[in-house]
């Protein structure tokens, strides 16, 4: 990811609260930004916050970055529970925005040097100009990013989009400018990446389910089309009219 040492370290499926919904957010349509409010907590700290079983919250968040690195805590094509407005699929920001916690600890320059190298990345791997940038505030009125509100007048915001406009503008991959049809291709690429390891999930979760030979397929099949993410064991009737709707090729 650039210049930012970016670590990838998932909190567990499970994790108490519902920190980590897995719902599928595979086609995310912004990147919401977002200070921890925690002046000493670096994103270590945060990360192994969202997994430490004395955390009593549902907030959760995709990436967080320090001074000195990046930590992917949620996959990015699952959502996370960032922007306070509700869980409406295709409407509210905790279910189409990628989050981005930036800590407050340390040197913030620095930080804020790693936060527009994150963004411009994540906004030139899927072809997205500055437009595509929202604020907690945005979303729900929480006075977030907080260290960019300036008494209202958003001026460390402001400034903000003018470093990732200025990076975007320069921001290659392997050395190499890209161009608009090379950022949709790689897109669609990652967006492969996404469902394969969305597979792969399953496939892991289905070796601890014990789910009925005879419903395997359209278990299958309603993961594939988004139905099911993270199925988990149920009742006999439940596989019975999972089966049935299969068969008449409704999923």
């Amino acid at each position: 990811m650039g210049a930012v040492n970016y670590i990838i370290d998932h909190i567990p499926l499970g994790t108490p609260c519902n920190r980590r919904p897995a719902h599928p957010m595979l086609q995310p349509t912004t990147i919401t930004v977002h200070n921890t409010g925690n002046p000493s907590s670096t994103a270590r700290n945060e990360r192994d916050w969202l997994a430490n079983p004395t955390n009593n919250r549902t907030a959760s968040y995709h990436i967080v970055v320090d001074e000195h690195q990046a930590i992917e805590c949620i996959p990015i094509w699952e959502n996370s529970w960032h922007a306070g407005d509700g869980s409406v699929p295709m409407i509210s920001g905790n279910r189409t925005s990628i989050s981005i916690e930036i800590c407050e600890s340390g040197n913030y320059e620095r930080t804020l040097d790693q936060a527009t190298e994150l963004v411009a990345r994540l906004l030139t791997e899927r072809g997205w100009g500055i437009e595509r940038l929202r604020r907690h505030y945005d979303w729900s009125g929480k006075i977030c990013p907080r260290l960019m509100y300036d008494k209202g007048r958003w001026t460390g915001w402001l400034q903000f989009k003018q470093r990732v406009t200025a990076k975007l503008a320069q921001t290659t991959i392997g050395g190499e400018t890209m161009t608009k049809e090379e950022k949709a291709l790689l897109e669609s690429i990652k967006t492969t990446v996404q469902h394969l390891a969305q597979r792969v999930e399953y496939l892991e979760n289905k070796q601890r389910m014990n789910i009925p030979a005879y419903a395997q397929a359209a278990v299958e099949a309603a993961v594939g089309a988004g139905l099911l993410y993270e199925p988990e064991e149920s009742s006999e009737d439940f596989y019975r009219l999972l089966t049935i709707i299969h068969r008449k090729g409704l999923i």
